[in-house]
């Protein structure tokens, strides 16, 4: 490939630098592989699960050991894992709408959620009547997290518990940052927010609202999920939905789509009913042969995922040697496998995702240019040369064409190619400066 040597020596020097954190991912790789692997033999995988089912689904074996599988690796009571849920934002409006009903609220405490998820909740640019949730006479609101300190606003939080009352049916969390310009948030933080929802509920004397997660980029990048109570922390307590998509970190690089939700019985029970119907729930879906790439990608999920983790930091130490703003730093804790770099133009951002984009193992050849995308305010640049289509643990890189222009990678399914794509990149930006 064509990298000058100084882009490949400042490569070199940031591996020296990042060893030591280097080191320290692949430790939770290695204990999250082996938690993975003990929930493999608790299900007695097996070869025969892997045999395709259609129509109905009934009797899919193989299906109903995945669905057994997520609630298992993620320490959760119940969950599922489908190949019919489409994505992330899918997953998530399953159970929004499983478990919402009308008059009830719902309360963001991590500010506006992702751009795709306006119009389902009904704040977007999308006309009354598409079936939102406001259409449905649910009611919607949210608090900004806070700059410093502790990021969620407890006081707010309280607040608002205390205004809606017993129709404060889902306090919802996002996980990672979308594109905001805002840190993730870590598992420990997540469940200090769950372990006070449950509190200032109880002081107030109302019923304790559902406490969900879009999980989604999160994902293996800690050792415990935001599903349960963290040993040793008293201020912790296990959300009660966690959602993510498969072709981000638990779909490993290996499942063709799909998404999850896991957490306490009775909510995952009411979600399984959206994904079908009631009375039908989790007992149909056939499998349509993508048992395989989804056990397979569970497994494999804690070691890409720490690929994805290793291309981060090395991407924010070199572009923050170049001179750009970068978040997280490159040597700051990660709890999701996202990387930003405010390229400050739109030349910029288009570079950036141009140099992502020459390295991919798919479409090295295209050149990417800003879209319409559906679901997006502003038109979307993305550098997406994968083998899944729009698989954000494969080696991507996108973001909106609006001011700072900031890009957001995510993803490498290797760290050996993931590293050339980063070098490629930060070579295009360093034209730029010339």
């Amino acid at each position: 490939m064509e990298i000058s040597q100084n882009t490949r020596n400042l490569c070199r020097a940031a591996e020296n630098s990042l060893r030591d954190i280097f080191d320290d991912i692949d430790r939770i790789s290695s204990n999250n592989t082996e938690h993975v692997l003990d929930c493999f033999r608790e299900h007695s995988v097996s070869e025969s699960l892997f045999a395709a089912s259609t129509g109905y689904g009934y009797g899919d074996r193989g299906r109903d050991v995945i669905d057994s599988l997520a609630a298992s690796v993620f320490r959760a009571e119940a969950g599922f894992m489908r190949s019919s849920l489409l994505s992330g934002t899918h997953t998530i409006a399953v159970a929004l709408f499983g478990v919402l009903r009308p008059g009830d609220a719902m309360l963001s405490i991590s500010g506006k959620p992702y751009d795709t998820l306006l119009d389902v909740i009904g704040i977007g640019e999308a006309k009354a009547g598409e079936g939102s949730l406001i259409d449905w006479g649910i009611r919607y609101d949210q608090i900004e997290l806070k700059s410093s300190g502790y990021p969620v606003d407890l006081d707010s939080l309280a607040e608002k518990i205390r205004e809606y009352g017993n129709s404060l049916k889902i306090v919802y969390l996002q996980r990672s940052k979308g594109y905001a310009a805002r840190p993730t948030l870590t598992t420990e933080e997540i469940t200090r927010a769950s372990y006070y929802t449950a509190k200032f509920a109880d002081e107030a004397g109302i019923r304790c609202p559902l406490f969900m997660v879009d999980n989604c980029y999160g994902e293996f990048t800690e050792e415990y999920e935001p599903t349960v109570s963290l040993p040793g922390v008293r201020e912790s307590r296990g959300a009660d939905l966690v959602m993510g998509s498969l072709i981000k970190n638990p779909g490993g690089g290996m499942a063709d789509i799909g998404g999850y939700i896991v957490g306490r019985e009775e909510p995952v029970r009411l979600c399984g009913n959206r994904l079908s119907c009631p009375g039908v729930g989790l007992d149909v879906g056939a499998s349509l042969g993508q048992n395989r790439n989804m056990i397979k990608g569970l497994f494999y999920a804690p070691h890409t995922v720490a690929q994805a983790m290793k291309t981060a930091h090395l991407a924010a130490y070199i572009f923050e040697q170049l001179g750009y703003e970068v978040s997280p730093g490159w040597s700051e804790r990660r709890s999701d496998i996202v990387q930003t770099v405010t390229c400050a133009s739109p030349e910029g951002l288009e570079r950036f995702c141009r140099g992502i984009q020459s390295a991919s193992p798919i479409d090295a050849h295209v050149v990417p240019e800003a879209w319409d995308m559906p679901g997006y305010d502003d038109p979307v640049i993305m550098a997406a040369g994968a083998f899944v289509g729009g698989a954000s643990i494969e080696l991507s890189a996108d973001g909106p064409m609006r001011p700072p222009y900031m890009a957001f990678m995510q993803g490498g399914l290797t760290y050996e190619s993931a590293r050339l794509a980063v070098m490629a990149a930060a070579d295009r930006m360093i034209s730029q400066k010339q």
